[in-house]
């Protein structure tokens, strides 16, 4: 990825270079595609040097999207995210013996999924891949071990218990329009 950075008016003029900004508690791992590019060309204001960074790319991981958590009562859990916590109840659920809720604390993912079918108490770190066999491939080459294959409503999922007992997966979203098929849906 390139990433386009603003150095200075003048490269010559010390006094011109960006001064270093505040660190972002949790740093947003791309930037906004719209700030960056505009008909192919970097948006820079008249007589503005840019310098373009090459991004490291340093996972498989897309994107968290979901942490998938256990609940003992998902209706009282979801109540308190919505009331307690200001969240936003997009889904609630209930099919084939389990229940679901979906809580949106931000604009943005990772979206809290409450559920009871889940065993031990430890969240899942659901995270989106490109190309799921390849990232499994490349976590199975650095030593991650014993996958779990599954299917979510959003595609083909890989679940890892890592050996501290935390838990992720990986998914590929080969159905994104899934989603809305649940939203605003409110079985409990």
């Amino acid at each position: 990825m390139i990433e386009a950075v603003k150095v200075g008016r003048r490269p010559d003029r010390a006094d011109d270079l960006l001064q270093p900004q505040a660190q972002e508690d949790v740093p947003r791992a791309y930037p906004h595609r719209s700030i960056l590019r505009r008909n192919g060309n970097p948006l820079v204001a008249p007589g503005v040097y840019v310098l373009l960074l090459r991004r490291e790319v340093l996972s498989e991981f897309l994107q968290l999207d979901y942490l998938y958590t256990p609940s003992r009562d998902v209706a009282a859990d979801a109540k308190y995210f919505t009331e307690a916590l200001g969240g936003k109840l997009a889904f609630a659920v209930e099919g084939m013996g389990a229940r679901v809720a979906m809580i949106e604390l931000t604009d943005g993912p990772p979206h809290v999924l409450l559920t009871d079918h889940l065993d031990g108490d430890r969240a899942i770190y659901i995270y989106r891949v490109e190309d799921l066999r390849k990232a499994v491939a490349a976590l199975k080459k650095r030593g991650v071990k014993d996958e779990r294959r599954l299917e979510i409503p959003m595609g083909p999922c890989s679940s890892f218990v890592l050996p501290g007992g935390h838990r992720i997966a990986l998914y590929e979203a080969s159905r994104p329009g899934v989603l809305q098929h649940f939203l605003g849906r409110r079985d409990f």
